[in-house]
């Protein structure tokens, strides 16, 4: 293997994240409480245009505390798509709930409404729609389907801070959504995550199982069996400098996006486009394969040139842990086979990804003789 050049992701930290984190050291105020959080948690939802915020300690947990939130449990069904990180599905099974998958769409490769139209039955308590790699999911269609079956609608938008459909942000669409900060998103406190909604009575009870399930009016009195899923100040001093910057650093990933696509323009690998009505916020910059490229060997080719990829998600029906019984999910699988994420970081210049698609194309070459 070469020397890495081009690693898939690493974050942007040319803001006031160390000023901030400075200012926490100085305080002392390190942990759950301080200013950050709480001005990280009211700046983060005026962002996406949601009433409530309320920060933890990473994308997963918001995930558990949202269902939580909702009451679902034992017996209970959630429909979600099999083409996504598992944390999508894992967080439904913490809650004692079964995950029902359902198959993407080949053009957005986002979950696909007809198939969650087939999958609903008397024990469907929610829909998780995941707006995968950037690109927002159906959401009308979606929440015309929750409000018909009176259905929950979570949105994880863990990899869609930036993204838009018809003009709005991700994550005001549905009862509650999700969002990480992990050290590869798009803004990152390092760890952390953000639940947000804009039903009041729902954010009282995420506050209340976050901390512990501690009683609003009495110190040291707990009233329910809660979570200690709390932000710390010092992540949330990072995650403020990294959303300070946001719109910077939301407008390079989509103009790196733009130099891909026109670097593809005339081959056949097929880069992730998006669809009418939405900003796609391309927090990975994923392409399709030519069939007859083997992805291993072309990732060993590109990582001895220093350049990172990654696999496409495998379908989580396809895991050990979730295929008890068969299930075939043909466009997933499909896109799963033959996708690969690329270096996707802001600190990439035009000049890099014509590098970087010139190994792919002499790889190509290699193999064509």
């Amino acid at each position: 293997m070469g020397e890495l050049k081009y690693p898939v992701y690493q974050p942007s930290l040319n803001g006031n994240e160390k000023k901030y984190v400075n200012e926490c050291l100085d305080s002392t105020w390190i942990s759950g409480k301080g200013k950050f959080i709480d001005k990280f948690e009211k700046d983060f939802a005026k962002y996406i245009g949601s009433n409530h915020a309320a920060g933890v300690c990473n994308g997963t947990v918001a995930l558990h505390l949202a269902l939580e939130a909702l009451g679902i449990g034992e017996g209970d069904e959630v429909i979600v798509p099999t083409l996504t990180y598992v944390a999508s599905v894992n967080a439904i099974t913490y809650t004692g709930a079964k995950p029902v998958f359902v198959d993407s769409l080949e053009s957005t490769w986002q979950i696909d409404p007809e198939d969650v139209k087939e999958k609903i039955t008397s024990k469907t308590k929610a829909i998780i729609c995941v707006h995968l790699y950037g690109h927002p999911c159906e959401m009308k269609s979606l929440v015309e389907i929750c409000e018909k079956h009176g259905l929950f609608l979570v949105e994880d938008c863990a990899e869609a801070i930036g993204s838009q459909y018809d003009g709005k942000h991700v994550g005001v669409f549905g009862d509650v959504a999700t969002f990480s900060f992990y050290g590869n998103k798009t803004i990152t406190t390092g760890e952390g995550g953000m639940v947000t909604t804009n039903d009041e009575t729902l954010y009282e009870r995420i506050i209340h199982l976050k901390g512990q399930g501690l009683a609003k009016y009495r110190e040291y009195w707990h009233d329910a069996i809660g979570y200690n899923y709390r932000m710390t100040n010092i992540c949330a001093a990072i995650g403020l400098a990294q959303l300070e910057r946001i719109n910077s650093i939301i407008e390079k990933k989509i103009e790196i996006a733009k130099w891909y696509r026109e670097e593809f323009k005339e081959s056949n690998f097929e880069f992730h486009i998006e669809t009418k009505n939405v900003v796609h916020s391309y927090w990975m910059c994923t392409i399709l394969l030519p069939m007859d490229v083997d992805r291993r060997e072309l990732k060993e080719y590109l990582l001895n040139n220093g350049i990172e990829t990654r696999p496409m998600f495998y379908p989580v029906h396809t895991m050990p842990i979730y295929a008890q019984k068969y299930e075939k999910h043909k466009a997933a699988e499909a896109l799963a086979r033959r996708g690969i994420n690329l270096p996707s970081y802001p600190g990439l210049k035009k000049t890099d990804i014509q590098e970087i698609v010139g190994y792919m194309f002499s790889y190509q070459n290699l193999k064509n003789g």
